[in-house]
């Protein structure tokens, strides 16, 4: 066990953190992953994905993911999300982007509408996965 009792996740797929805090943290018992909120940033270049807020949730999902997968898990892990947007008027594109990416039973959900996120963004997702 870590003197903190957590461990840092990391993935090339995802973009590094842009602030004091973990892109994800897998406590030392090794059973949760609490995954940071993403943003639709490509990791490559740091800059906002193009196409509009599917895209940007797309983008979030594949870093969500990524870091998933990068402490053992895959899409089916993950029990929880809350996904945060500028605008409620985007509910329906961004869950049909969600709904690509998870198959039954779907992990619990809260979505937020109305939201001021980070660096402008249109869509933020973070998570928890169990693994």
């Amino acid at each position: 066990m870590t003197e903190t009792g957590k461990q840092k996740v990391e993935s090339p797929d995802a973009p590094a953190a842009f602030g004091p805090y973990s892109p994800a943290v897998r406590s030392d018992a090794g059973t949760y992953l609490f995954v940071s909120g993403q943003i639709g940033v490509d990791p490559g270049t740091g800059e906002f994905v193009s196409g509009g807020v599917a895209a940007q949730a797309q983008r979030c999902l594949d870093s969500l993911l990524a870091l998933v997968g990068s402490a053992g898990g895959s899409p089916a892990s993950v029990v929880k999300a809350t996904i945060y947007l500028k605008s409620i008027d985007d509910f329906a594109a961004v869950n049909e982007v969600y709904a690509r990416c998870f198959k039954e039973p779907y992990p619990a959900r809260v979505c937020i509408g109305g939201c001021e996120l980070p660096k402008g963004a249109l869509v933020e997702i973070e998570a928890i996965a169990a693994l």
